[in-house]
Order: structure tokens, then C-alpha cells, then sequence
């Protein structure tokens, strides 16, 4: 059967057609089509023409390498003369190279490979120096650049077609930031649009950037240009974080291949209509990955550098992926709608993969201290595996950490009325205690948590931060209600009974007060009551 390769198809749709293209890409030296996030989130935008020319290399190598695959290329590719004209591709294989090699200028010979690269080159510095007078027109002032960038996503939600909107952002800005996104977003609740609609809109806006961002571009280029050389800086800095072994950002790409793995596999049972439970359950492991940047990365964004974005809309379109598996792991049957529902979200984690790595890590890896990574990756300690992606040790973090160890001093006791207990002792024994411990001070801020394995994760980030911002969007009014109602002296706790990881739970909120009665803070104990449940059961 005749390979056919349409130039004008994207590289995800010729990957998808013909498996081998990935590994001809990869031997004209595009490694970057072996990712398989990068390979569907910016390769369904790449063609392969418009990668060459991002790249330098000459559209006369690809064709030689696909036609010594046995390929008959079609479609539009780059006039290597230079000329900003595209040539046509007759869809036959010997004339092929000679169409692309022949231009209407004494400047390109015909069937000249090495004269073919030069026109490349000099077409490639051309386009670096239109790319930079894109650039200069980007350096308007930050405010500027945000409200543009508002108005965009105010038109779509309006209603306004993706399409039409793309098309006019794309006319107008040459690369966006990450933090640009999530400053836009966050500048449309302060105006008044409701955190509701921002989340709603959320996969519409990263449709929108897809393709923009400076990371995905240095990601699809590695190339620099010299206008934005500041603004990729930052962007190397997660390409960095991504390949550092046992990194939590490596440990979370890690566990994001896996997973996109995973939905590729389970996309195709969809179609089928082989999928089962079993198949919603394997990937509603994504809830632990989604934990992890709850507990690690939402909260210390908002409230160690004011980025309330990620926590506000992409904390709350988590809860509701995680929500959906859990319906359709519950469903009493499977039908057609079963599968749509399930295609649907399996949708949406791959399109949560993108924001990611191209908003959310990069938005981190620009803000956050070495020190504060440290801690991040011993909070990691916490997390259970998932899609079999296991902790990893940082050689780094586990030096600095070790050297930072408290010693031991038994002279330092604290008095209590109950008599005095050294630092060490009262530690321990608080640690020794079979519940979960956590104080909020009479302000709300977290004061502290005991040591040890725990069902409900507290980073220890979040001390010295407050206890709202450790919840997402919709369980914080909860939060704040309970302890609003200790505070004015309605109640004096809170208990509730759940299930867990299939174990029962006793959790109280209590208020603490002193012995004149003022309010000094609330006190969270959580017990595995799995011990009691097995007690009365043999008892019966």
C-alpha cells in the first residue's frame, strides 16, 4: 500500500497514521517527538515543515529520509529560496525532492542539497529577525500585555468561537507567560466575573494558549531568540527541575507520562466499548497526583506569592476530574452515555497534563527557593506511589536537609502545670500518640502537626501559613464556618465519622481555650478507628 504524507497534517495525525514517522524525526534530529506529552499537546499544532524551519534543517534532508522510507510527500512546504513563497509537493516521489530544490531564482540550484541548506539558513536568520520585531512589539508594559490578554478571554466567555478568538491573539502576541495567563484569570474575579465561570472556562482558555507559551516554545525550537532571552531563562528553569532526578516536579512529569500512557490506552477501549471499572479505577490513581500539588503546590503558591490562579480554578477542575471517575466507578451500569461521560474526562486529565507542564511548573519553578523545594521533597515523603512512578531520592535535598537535623538538648525543658517535659520528650510523646494532631492558632494559622504516617497529608509547608489556604475553593467556606462558630462560642466541636482507604475514622475539631474561656486556637485529632470496629465485630 502506497505511504502517502501530507505535510500540511500535523506530527500527532502523521504519528498517529504512521508510526515510523517517530522514529525518522527522530534520526533528522527532532528528539523531542519520543515525549509523549510534547507529542500530544504541541505536536497537534507542529507541522512538520513549520518544525524544520523552527529548527534549521533543511526540508530537502526530510524528504531525502521519508522517500528512502518508501514515502510520497503532498501537500505545502517552505520555498528554500527564501522568497517567503511555499512551493507545492507533487504527491509523487522522484519529483518530490526536485520541486522542492528547484526555486524561480539563480540563487538555488536544482538538486542542490548544499545550496538548498544555505537558502535554510538565510531564510532561518530572516525569520530570527521578524521573530525579534514580534518580540519588540511584546514589550509593552506588563499591564498592558494582562489586560490584552483579558480581553481575549472575556470574548470567550462570551461565546465567542475559539477559532475566531485564536486568530486575533495569535496576530497580536508573539509569545505569553505563564504568569501572564494566571494573572489575567485572576484579574477577572477581581472585576467581578464569578470564580464559577472562570473554572468553566478554563480548558476553553488553555485552548486558546496552546502553542504560546514561552516553555512549550522552547521546548518545540530549542532555540533562543535574542529579544526574549530573559523571558526563556525562566522557562529553562523547569526544563531543569523536569531532569533532575528525584526532583518533585521530575517525580511529577514522571507520573504525568505515565499517566497520559495510561489514557492513550484506555481512549482506544472507549472507542471500543471494552472498557470497564476496573480500567475507571486504574486511572483514578490520578487523585494521589492530584493531592500531591494540593497539599504541595497550590496553597504555597497563594499564599508565599500571591498566585491565587492554580488554586482557584485549577484545584477546583481536579475536584471535579476526580469526582467524575468516582461516578462512573459507582455506576450501577454501563451504557452509551457511561462511555461518553468516561471519554470526556479522560479528556480533560490529558488537557490538565498540558496546564501542568506549561503553566503550573513552570509558574513554581520561577518562584520557588531551593530551600522551599527541600521541603517540598520531604513532604513528598507522605505521598503513596502511583502509576507506578516511585520516590526517587534527591541526593541534594537529602544533604540539605540532613545537615539541617535539630540536635538534641536535654537541658531545655518546658514547665507545665503538670509538672516539665525536654523539648525531645514532649516531641516524641505528641508523635507517639495514635491520632493525627494538628493546632490552628487563635488566628488561623497553622501552628503545628505531630510526626508520622498520616491519611490526611500536612505538608510542612503549610506551617506558619493559614488553614484556609491548605483547602480547595469549595471546602474552605466549611472550614470557615466551623471555626467562626469556636471562635464566638456556639459550639465547642465539631465530630465527624468517615470512611477512608476502606478504615473508619474518627475526626474532632475542638476549640481550645484558656482558663478565662478566650479562644486560643482549634485543635484537629484524627483516629484510625479500624481497631474498634474489629473489636466490637468479634464481640457480637
Amino acid at each position: 500500500m502506497e505511504k502517502k504524507l501530507d505535510l500540511s497534517k500535523s506530527v500527532y495525525d502523521l504519528v498517529t497514521e504512521y508510526p515510523e514517522v517517530i522514529d525518522i524525526m527522530k534520526g533528522l534530529g527532532f528528539t523531542e517527538i519520543t515525549n509523549k506529552v510534547m507529542l500530544n499537546s504541541v505536536g497537534k499544532i507542529m507541522t512538520i515543515p513549520k518544525g524544520a524551519k523552527m529548527k534549521g534543517v533543511s526540508m530537502i534532508d526530510i524528504v531525502g529520509a521519508f522517500m528512502k522510507a518508501g514515502f510520497t510527500l503532498t501537500g505545502e512546504m517552505p520555498n528554500l529560496s527564501g522568497d517567503g513563497e511555499s512551493a507545492s509537493v507533487p504527491p509523487t516521489g522522484a519529483t518530490a525532492v526536485t520541486s522542492a530544490s528547484a526555486a524561480p531564482t539563480a540563487a538555488v540550484k536544482p538538486n542542490s542539497v548544499e545550496t538548498a541548506a544555505n537558502a535554510v539558513e538565510t531564510n532561518a536568520k530572516e525569520n530570527s529577525e521578524n521573530t525579534t520585531d514580534d518580540a519588540v512589539q511584546d514589550t509593552v508594559q506588563d499591564s498592558e500585555r494582562v489586560e490584552q490578554l483579558k480581553g481575549f478571554l472575556k470574548r470567550l466567555g462570551t461565546g465567542e468561537d475559539l477559532g475566531a478568538v485564536r486568530e486575533d491573539f495569535a496576530s497580536q502576541f508573539a509569545h505569553v507567560e505563564a504568569s501572564e495567563i494566571m494573572k489575567a484569570e485572576q484579574g477577572l474575579m477581581r472585576e467581578g466575573t464569578p470564580l464559577a465561570e472562570v473554572q468553566q472556562l478554563c480548558d476553553l482558555h488553555s485552548a486558546l494558549f496552546h502553542g504560546s507559551t514561552i516553555h512549550e516554545q522552547m521546548d518545540a525550537e530549542h532555540a533562543k531568540v535574542e529579544a526574549v532571552l530573559e523571558a526563556q531563562e525562566k522557562s529553562k528553569s523547569v526544563v531543569t527541575l523536569v531532569e533532575t532526578v528525584g526532583h518533585p516536579i521530575n517525580r511529577l512529569t514522571e507520573e504525568n507520562k505515565a499517566l497520559d500512557a495510561l489514557i492513550e490506552a484506555l481512549k482506544v477501549k472507549v472507542a471500543d466499548k471494552t472498557a470497564t471499572v476496573d480500567d475507571v479505577n486504574e486511572v483514578r490513581q490520578v487523585s494521589i497526583h492530584y493531592a500531591k500539588k494540593g497539599d504541595l503546590l497550590y496553597p504555597h503558591l497563594k499564599v508565599a506569592y500571591d498566585i491565587s490562579g492554580p488554586s482557584l480554578v485549577m484545584w477546583t477542575v481536579d475536584g471535579d476530574i476526580r469526582d467524575g471517575f468516582g461516578r462512573l466507578a459507582r455506576a450501577t451500569s454501563i451504557d452509551d452515555a457511561w462511555y461518553e461521560e468516561f471519554d470526556g474526562l479522560l479528556t480533560r486529565a490529558q488537557e490538565m497534563i498540558y496546564k501542568e507542564q506549561n503553566i503550573l511548573f513552570p509558574i513554581c519553578a520561577e518562584n520557588f527557593s531551593t530551600e522551599e523545594w527541600y521541603q517540598i521533597y520531604k513532604d513528598t515523603e507522605q505521598s503513596e506511589e502511583n502509576f507506578g512512578v516511585e520516590r526517587v531520592a534527591w541526593a541534594e535535598a537529602e544533604a540539605a536537609l540532613a545537615a539541617k537535623a535539630p540536635t538534641s538538648d536535654d537541658s531545655n525543658t518546658i514547665a507545665l502545670i503538670g509538672g516539665s517535659l525536654t523539648l525531645e520528650q514532649l516531641d516524641a510523646m505528641l508523635n507517639t500518640m495514635p491520632m493525627e494532631i494538628t493546632f490552628v492558632d487563635h488566628v488561623d494559622i497553622n501552628r503545628y502537626f505531630n510526626d508520622g504516617e498520616k491519611v490526611f497529608k500536612r505538608p510542612t509547608t503549610a506551617i506558619g501559613r493559614d488553614v484556609f489556604s491548605c483547602h480547595p475553593p469549595r471546602v474552605e467556606p466549611i472550614v470557615r464556618g466551623i471555626i467562626e462558630s469556636f471562635r464566638n462560642g456556639e459550639r465547642d466541636n465539631v465530630a465527624v465519622w468517615l470512611e477512608k482507604v476502606g478504615r473508619p475514622f474518627y475526626v474532632n475539631y475542638m476549640a481550645v481555650r484558656d482558663q478565662n474561656n478566650n479562644y486560643l486556637g482549634t485543635l484537629e485529632l484524627v483516629q484510625d478507628m479500624q481497631f474498634a470496629k474489629e473489636h466490637f465485630g468479634r464481640t457480637k
